[in-house]
Order: structure tokens, then C-alpha cells, then sequence
């Protein structure tokens, strides 16, 4: 990686799941240097979504390597998602046209609530996972799935953990970490970044920031999806022998469907 920089240049891992992420630093001036990384960084970058795109450049061997500018700041803590940053954030790039015109143009298919299911069903038949609260959930969902079609798909991040948001010394915000993003409904970010963090007599306070009101069908549809990708983190966790994780979501599975049980009751 140093070839590319010049003289003078350390370069580090970032460390990271894919190892793909590295810091440069020569004298004071650092980058943020990553292998293969989102094909949108460019459109992120243009929108502020992302601390600004540099430079690009692609190896022999076809690789592509992205620069960014530095950001000296520090991830948010959870108690944090709360801001009205966060919510006018994730509004932003939920209503960005030039994002979503991206991701059709490079024939990104839109996930919908019946690709979530078919998918979960074969991934379940491949590891011949027979766990009766996972087998529940997603007869639930399967139930459940004329009930949550969406009216618009936009561009979601599908990770909106309190690690991947960035607050920059200058009150600046960012969302970084774009390498799972799917045009999807933008329920599926609504309820993850809800369920999560925000406690529920403050949703509909929370969604008047983003810019929309809490209706039923919203509920329902949000609901649907932390159910959805809550079998999925339980799959991930369990592929991986984390045992201790794959507990605490099954659990959380569990709290989930009686959710449901006292609502249709």
C-alpha cells in the first residue's frame, strides 16, 4: 500500500471483519485508505454522507483503492442515536434520488419482504436448522408478508449500529461502513435504529425529526423487518460458534413474538 503514497508514508491496519480498511499518516497529514470499498463512495461522498472521497485508483491486479479525507472525531454512543443529527441524517440519504438512481443503474434489486423469506428458508434448509422460535418467526413472517409491502424502496444502510455513525470535531456526522447497503423499504433501517435505541415512548417524537408520523402500518412494517434480520444475527452468530450471541438473540426473538402474541391478542 505504501507504493501508492510515496516516501514517507507508515501505513496500518484498521483492523475491521474484512481487513481491507488502513490508516496513512505522513507528518500530520492522514487518509483513511480502503481495498474495494462501496462503488457509491463517490455519490456518498458528493452528498456529505461519508467524510470526503480524495482519490481513487485501481491496482494491476484490478483491485481499487479509495482515499478519504481524515475525520478527527469519534464514534457516537448509544445513548446518542437519540439525536436530531441521526434522524435528519438517515432522512437525508433515505430521501436521496441520486443514491437510489445509483443503485438501479447497477441493477441492485430491490429487497422485498418475499427475497427476505426465500432466503431465510434456504439458508435454514442448508444448515438443517431445526430451533422452534426460529421456525415460528419466520411462519410469522411468511404469514405477515402482504401486510408489510412497501409503498417506495430507497437506498438503507442495513447496519446502523452506534459504531458505524461518526461525529467529526466540528459537529459534522457521518455514516460510514456502506459495503451491506440494498434498496430496500426504509422500515427496515426505521426499526433496527428504533428497536435498538430509542425507547418506544419517544418513537413517534424520534420519526417527527426524520420526517414522518408513526402509523400503524409503519409499526407493523418495522416490526416485521428486526424480526427478520434478528434470524439473520442469529444464523451469522451461530455459523461462527458464538454461542453466548446466539443466545442473546434468540432471546430477543423471543421477546419479539410476544410482541406479536399480545398484539393480535
Amino acid at each position: 500500500m505504501e507504493h501508492l503514497l510515496g516516501e514517507g508514508w507508515q501505513v496500518i491496519s484498521a483492523g475491521g471483519a474484512t481487513g481491507e480498511a488502513y490508516y496513512a499518516q505522513h507528518g500530520e497529514e492522514k487518509l483513511f485508505l480502503k481495498r474495494n470499498s462501496s462503488p457509491f463512495l463517490a455519490v456518498l461522498s458528493a452528498e456529505g454522507i461519508v467524510p470526503k472521497l480524495l482519490w481513487t485508483r485501481r491496482l494491476e491486479n484490478g483491485d481499487v483503492i479509495t482515499a478519504q479525507r481524515w475525520v478527527n472525531g469519534r464514534e457516537l454512543k448509544s445513548f446518542e442515536m437519540k439525536e436530531e443529527l441521526v434522524a435528519q441524517l438517515l432522512s437525508k440519504i433515505h430521501r436521496s434520488k441520486e443514491l437510489l438512481d445509483l443503485f438501479k443503474r447497477i441493477g441492485n434489486n430491490p429487497l422485498t419482504p418475499s427475497s427476505i423469506v426465500n432466503e431465510l428458508n434456504e439458508r435454514l434448509r442448508e444448515k438443517a436448522l431445526d430451533i422452534r422460535i426460529i421456525n415460528d418467526a419466520v411462519a410469522y413472517l411468511k404469514k405477515e408478508i402482504i401486510e408489510v409491502q412497501p409503498d417506495q424502496y430507497v437506498v438503507c444502510h442495513c447496519d446502523i449500529n452506534h459504531n458505524n455513525w461518526v461525529l467529526s470535531k466540528e459537529g459534522d456526522l457521518f455514516l460510514i461502513d456502506w459495503d451491506g447497503a440494498m434498496v430496500a423499504d426504509p422500515a427496515l433501517d426505521l426499526g433496527l435504529l428504533l428497536y435498538w435505541y430509542i425507547p418506544r415512548n419517544e418513537w413517534k417524537q424520534w420519526l417527527a425529526k426524520y420526517g414522518v408520523m408513526l402509523t400503524e402500518d409503519l409499526r407493523k412494517r418495522m416490526h416485521w423487518y428486526v424480526i427478520s434480520q434478528t434470524i439473520y444475527a442469529i444464523l451469522w452468530h451461530k455459523q461462527r460458534n458464538e454461542i453466548s450471541e446466539v443466545n442473546y438473540w434468540i432471546s430477543y426473538l423471543e421477546e419479539l413474538l410476544e410482541i406479536v402474541a399480545v398484539t393480535e391478542n
